[in-house]
């Protein structure tokens, strides 16, 4: 009767987990090579999605609206 309990609680670690671990890699705001790329956030372009979920945002559409730095 507890099998059900560990599955769903194995699935919700291992869900939780893969997330961050999707935050840690691919979230411009997380620097993990300060030398060659300080700021990683300067360089995506409008089209880049990094959000896991937008409801109503086409990134293929978006144009670049800054400056180059």
């Amino acid at each position: 009767q507890l099998i059900p309990l560990f599955v769903i609680i194995g699935s919700g670690g291992v869900g939780a987990g893969l997330y961050l671990m999707r935050l840690a890699m691919f979230n411009p705001d997380v620097s993990w090579d300060r030398k060659n790329n300080p700021e990683p956030w300067n360089k995506m372009s409008p089209s880049d999605q990094y959000k896991f979920y937008s409801v109503n945002v086409d990134y293929s559409k978006l144009k670049k609206d800054r400056p180059d730095f």
